[in-house]
């Protein structure tokens, strides 16, 4: 599966922005879709990730202010950004995740888009 991320750019701190993370394939046999960032200087994070059940998690730092969601119909997984703050700032990367039965996870990835919020 090929993912391409988009809806990346220049905010202000305080304004919104939406990813969006298009498949080439179905997303309904993942277990998990999922975004990452990584900052300049920093290591690569999970953001936010939602389950095939469409259960979500966060991470603390964007709790409240981020949301998944996921749209099988059209392959297509979203991250809805609100209240963007400076420290946002970083490439965001889309994420698909398939758990084998011997407990492997693969991953996929796309390219990331980048995302950045001006204080």
């Amino acid at each position: 599966v090929q993912l391409q991320a988009s809806g990346g750019g220049l905010v202000q701190a305080g304004g919104s922005l939406r990813l969006s993370c298009a498949a080439s394939g179905s997303i309904f046999r993942f277990d998990a879709m999922a975004w990452y960032r990584q900052a300049p200087g920093k290591q690569r994070e999970l953001v936010a990730v939602i389950g095939s059940g469409s259960s979500t998690n966060y991470a603390d730092s964007v709790k409240g202010r981020f949301t998944i969601s996921r749209d099988n119909a059209n392959n297509t997984v979203y991250l809805q950004m609100n209240s963007l703050k400076a420290e946002d700032t970083a490439v965001y990367y889309c994420n698909a995740q398939l758990f084998r039965s011997w407990g492997q996870r693969d991953d996929y990835w796309g390219q990331g888009t980048l995302v950045t919020v001006s204080s």
